[in-house]
């Protein structure tokens, strides 16, 4: 769970159990139990929201670290064979092997 989401849910969860300890009070200045009862909704499906991103993230961090893997080797060898390709001919025929980048 990102701690700026977790954050919000504590504070949320606080800020309900209190306006329920005094919703008489809070009726007065205009606060009901439905949007109390609508702010614990939204702060429940903001929990369920949540898990499910903590998941996908828990699924998608392995992946992201082969697409690192993967990138490094591929930049890698670009780097080497572009070094080989400019180091064996002249400026002019670089374009000829997709490399447009000058001196």
């Amino acid at each position: 769970m990102s701690k700026t989401v977790e954050i919000q849910i504590e504070k949320s969860r606080g800020l309900v159990e209190g306006l329920r300890r005094h919703v008489k009070e809070m009726g007065e200045r205009g606060v009901t139990n439905d949007e109390i009862n609508a702010m614990e909704q939204a702060v429940k499906e903001l929990e369920t929201v949540n898990a499910e991103v903590d998941s996908i993230r828990e699924q998608l961090t392995p992946t992201v670290a082969k697409l690192k893997v993967a990138m490094d080797r591929v930049k890698k060898a670009y780097t080497e064979k572009k070094k080989t390709l400019k180091g064996y001919y002249p400026q002019e025929r670089w374009m000829d092997y997709g490399v447009p980048d000058k001196r």
